[in-house]
């Protein structure tokens, strides 16, 4: 039994982790790599094994950089089962084809403008391969041992990370041996809105645990809500424009419910709220469709309200001509829209048109990993290159870290002390080095688990 991790380590994209059990090669999560674009696309084209060996795949959830890279996997080989709960399923299906649309038209844009003596680009892959691709999934409810290959059974617990998301539980049975394997996915926060909060498997020999803030700890979740409405608050009186790259899968859902909540309440001012991001408006409808993740808060809103993600001051934008026409609309408004680490969508139209303006504000409520447009921007560039022309950044940005829907350091810890026996190892990956390496040393400290690995990039260990 051994691992191999070919991403995600010692890094926060791309997560793939390569399991063998008697010959048999079960891939978990198969991301892709985000950040600069010349080493991701390197880092994207080359797995470090054959993906025609690949028997089966195993999904935590249905973000990119845990789902992109699956019709790259297909268009090099891959023809196995993809597991993953139903509505992780649900959400592939617009998750795939949005991914593909976009690697077609990246593509298509740097053969356009290529020099005469640069070969074409090909593109990672194509709308054709994520159909294939799609045809592969099954979906699965939780709690229920599904058999994956010989050898090996899988589980999905709640992860309370976005719709779907899981902790992999796997029953791992070698020559001479069992074990038992969990998988954490990207873990998420107890008491955030509209999610069940992340459960625990009971044991575990074990254990691959993410670390995105393995060594930070958010602000209290109950003050996401009046930090909020304190920056809308400013925007709308100096007749600005709040722009707020969100990932279309569970940050815009939570943002138009919280926004939703201060609206009705008349904690805010009334204000225009676009959700500018086709993904987003199609997630926006899987979720009504999956009841079964929901917590008891979002039921009642259910009941009484009828539709938590609508409102009268709201509006998805889908075509082309109505997210132009934002661009020449007056502040005071809100714009929601992907991709959440700004490197790519129609955020970079919108920030192309508002970042230069200093009565408008950028606000940043999720990770953005390093070297993304959303990283500088954060870290306060004075200017930010869009679409090839830089941009002094004058509009005021600002972060709320109580949107994250990743697990702090207490709270990774607090994940880990409930499992009632075990784990005996752990490997700590998704997540830098000044996160990962501090929290490997609190595992080995604060939970007594001595042998703590931080794997680097193709790394092979024993289960």
């Amino acid at each position: 039994m051994q691992l191999q991790f070919h991403g995600a380590a010692r890094g926060v994209t791309g997560s793939r982790h390569l399991l063998t059990v008697g010959g048999k090669r079960i891939l978990l999560d198969c991301g892709l790599f985000q950040g600069k674009r010349r080493d991701s696309d390197r880092l994207n084209r080359k797995f470090g094994f054959d993906p025609s060996e690949i028997d089966a795949v195993v999904l935590s959830h249905a973000h990119i950089d845990h789902s992109g890279a699956l019709p790259a996997l297909v268009r090099n080989g891959f023809e196995g089962t993809i597991h993953a709960t139903l509505a992780t399923a649900d959400l592939l299906t617009f998750m795939l084809r949005d991914s593909a649309k976009i690697q077609e038209s990246d593509v298509e844009y740097l053969n356009r403008h290529r020099k005469k003596n640069e070969k074409p680009v090909e593109p990672l892959y194509t709308m054709e391969d994520a159909q294939r691709t799609l045809a592969l999934v099954e979906g699965h409810r939780y709690h229920r041992r599904i058999p994956i290959v010989s050898g090996i059974e899988a589980s999905f617990y709640d992860a309370g990370h976005i719709l779907g998301s899981a902790i992999v539980k796997l029953h791992l049975v070698g020559d001479d041996q069992k074990k038992t394997l969990v998988f954490s996915g990207d873990l998420g926060r107890k008491n955030i809105p509209i999610l069940r909060d992340p459960e625990t498997p009971s044991e575990a020999d074990a254990l691959i645990i993410e670390s995105t803030y393995g060594d930070r700890e958010h602000d209290p979740i109950e003050k996401a809500d009046a930090k909020l409405a304190d920056i809308i608050n400013r925007i709308t009186n100096r007749k600005g424009k709040l722009l707020i790259p969100a990932f279309a899968v569970g940050r815009t859902q939570e943002l138009v419910y919280s926004i939703s909540r201060l609206i009705r309440s008349g904690t805010i001012s009334d204000c225009c709220v676009y959700v500018d991001s086709p993904l987003a408006v199609n997630v926006t409808d899987v979720f009504a469709r999956h009841p079964e993740t929901y917590d008891d808060e979002i039921r009642r809103v259910f009941r009484e309200t009828g539709d938590p993600f609508g409102f009268d001051l709201l509006e998805y934008v889908r075509s082309v001509d109505e997210s132009k026409a934002l661009n020449g609309r007056e502040g005071p408004l809100i714009i929601i829209s992907a991709s959440g680490m700004m490197e790519g969508g129609r955020i970079l139209h919108h920030a192309r048109n508002t970042i230069e303006d200093p009565r408008n504000c950028i606000l940043f409520v999720g990770y953005q990993a390093e070297h993304t447009l959303g990283r500088r921007i954060l870290e306060g560039a004075d200017t930010a290159r869009i679409f090839g022309r830089e941009h002094p950044v004058k509009a005021e940005v600002q972060r709320l870290n109580e949107f994250s829907a990743h697990a702090d350091r207490n709270e990774l810890m607090a994940w880990v002390r409930g499992f009632k026996s075990g784990p005996h190892r752990a490997f700590v990956v998704h997540g830098e080095e000044d996160q990962s390496l501090p929290f490997a040393d609190r595992l080995r400290r604060d939970a007594g688990i001595k042998d703590v690995i931080v794997p680097r990039l193709h790394q092979t260990e024993a289960v």
